[in-house]
């Protein structure tokens, strides 16, 4: 992929200390000093546009929401949506989102074990050719990252258009052991929820016709027990 941004795009970021970082492993363990709160942290590893955690930051305030790209014109623009959505929103002066350039692979880097509650995996590449498996963001490989810096609610939010992909999803989830639960092959067959918040690219989907697939993933025992719990009150 390559995007072609702005001239002086590195310098309108590096101005932007308040929303963007540029070298976020300097905040490996100090996320929430960063912030200046103790409230949960999620992520949305392959933010694009930055639709998705622009919204999510203005309709859950009681949650730190972190935007990862590694491109600068992706964060620049996420940047700019995620001003223009808390201006709209008459929130003032984002505080509870942060956009950062980094590349998923050296995550480990950024976020120290167990500082993370939940990880949004939206419309990632889809990497369809077979040898290009390893890449893909729900691999095993990148499944060992994601577990050790989840914490004890920690969850995996996955959803993508590629059917291709879901499946292969599915069972790296399932051989690699975890709960899977909200699990939806069209995720908008009754209508979109009003609380549900789009990506760029699902509302372009959408528009076609194409079905959204979606599943929740729980890592952390908390979640866990209270899942195990719920089963056993359903049924």
């Amino acid at each position: 992929m390559r995007l072609r941004g702005r001239k002086g795009i590195r310098e309108g970021l590096e101005q932007q200390e308040d929303l963007v970082v540029l070298n976020p492993e300097q905040y490996k363990g100090k996320w929430q000093e960063r912030f200046g709160n103790d409230l949960p942290i999620h992520v949305e590893f392959g933010m694009g546009k930055g639709r998705f955690v622009s919204q999510m930051s203005v309709k859950h305030p009681n949650v730190n929401y972190i935007g990862f790209d590694m491109y600068d014109e992706l964060v620049r623009r996420a940047s700019e949506k995620t001003r223009m959505a808390w201006e709209e929103a008459e929130r003032g002066e984002p505080t509870t989102i942060q956009l950062a350039r980094a590349n998923i692979e050296k995550i480990e880097e950024v976020f120290a074990p167990s500082e993370i509650e939940r990880i949004y995996l939206n419309f990632s590449d889809p990497w369809p050719k077979k040898k290009h498996g390893r890449r893909r963001l729900t691999h095993p490989r990148f499944l060992d990252m994601y577990c050790k810096l989840l914490n004890t609610r920690g969850e995996i939010h996955f959803k993508t258009d590629s059917e291709t992909l879901f499946e292969f999803s599915l069972n790296s989830f399932a051989d690699y052991g975890l709960q899977m639960t909200n699990i939806s092959l069209n995720l908008h067959r009754d209508g979109i929820n009003e609380e549900h918040v789009m990506t760029e690219y699902e509302a372009k989907f959408m528009g076609k016709g194409m079905n959204i697939h979606r599943c929740e993933v729980l890592i952390g025992e908390d979640v866990l027990r209270e899942y195990q719990a719920m089963r056993l009150d359903k049924y």
